[in-house]
């Protein structure tokens, strides 16, 4: 019922999501809401769905069926005020897989405890390079981070003019909105907005965007032809991102790297030979080490 009505309402608005980029799935959760009529929150779940997959966020032409699929999970957690409130975001992108049904996570990433300001029917717009307001800022920043990770999956550093597009949204925000938050150079955070983009176009991460590639388009889409092959180029692929891990410790990208493959990595693996068992769980536990035990299932 929810997608009919989405579905009637674009109809109404006289909206076409032909050719955009993203096929994105919106949910907005508001539970024990004392300030706010829930309806609002309807009509922001809408807005952003609009928003992410109506915008041309590229110069490139799509078909249907080469839109990225992407999932946006947004819970209130706190009415501030009425109109404002700190939420937590789930940002998921999803890629298929050359030659089979298998579709692989290329992002999976949790954002919390960020502040936000909202009033129904308030207008959400793209922010590259021009500040609008908090939630703008928030959902265009993720838009090319979504797109930045998909693109560098088909060419090495395919994603870089969508990471940097992220970085100048990073760049525009005022230092007064800027303080205390995840857009603050000075929180000491990994996983803070800044910080992230930041690490993503560093030259020190760059072998592992060059793994990433390695493991999307040489390894996963060639698993059908040749699924030892395909096995070895992973973990040559894990291996690169392992090295980086040695000297880059604690960084937020390799962490993103296992948490939208760790699942992936142990299932491909369980079919492997007893001695690459051996050191892809080596290589994972080291790279992944709060998750150390999730591992032992491929041996």
């Amino acid at each position: 019922m929810k997608n009919l009505f989405i579905s009637i309402f674009l109809i109404f608005q006289g909206i076409s999501l032909i050719g955009q980029e993203l096929n994105s799935d919106v949910t907005v959760n508001a539970p024990r809401l004392q300030l706010v009529d829930p309806q609002v929150f309807e009509t922001l779940e809408k807005e952003i769905f609009v928003f992410y997959n109506n915008t041309k966020w590229t110069e490139d032409e799509y078909e249907d069926f080469e839109k990225i699929e992407c999932n946006i999970n947004i819970s209130i957690t706190e009415e501030i005020s009425a109109t404002a409130f700190k939420i937590d975001v789930f940002i998921q992108a999803i890629r298929p897989v050359f030659n089979s049904n298998y579709k692989t996570q290329t992002l999976n990433y949790v954002d919390k405890g960020i502040n936000i300001s909202y009033r129904e029917n308030q207008p959400i717009q793209n922010s590259f390079n021009n500040y609008i307001d908090p939630l703008s800022s928030l959902l265009s920043y993720y838009a090319y981070l979504i797109l930045a990770h998909d693109y560098d999956t088909f060419e090495p550093y395919g994603g870089d003019i969508h990471f940097k597009a992220a970085e100048a949204i990073k760049d525009a925000i005022p230092s007064g909105a800027a303080n205390g938050t995840g857009w603050d150079p000075k929180v000491r955070n990994n996983l803070s907005r800044h910080n992230l983009i930041e690490e993503l176009l560093s030259p020190r991460i760059r072998n592992v965007r060059q793994a990433f590639y390695e493991y999307h388009l040489k390894s996963l889409d060639m698993m059908t032809d040749d699924a030892n092959k395909s096995r070895a180029i992973m973990m040559s692929a894990i291996t690169a991102i392992n090295q980086v891990n040695q000297s880059q410790l604690n960084s937020a990208v390799v962490q993103m790297f296992c948490d939208s493959k760790r699942a992936e990595i142990i299932e491909i693996f369980k079919g492997a030979s007893r001695g690459d068992q051996k050191k892809v769980y080596d290589l994972m536990v080291q790279l992944d080490p709060a998750r150390a035990s999730d591992y032992s299932d491929i041996k």
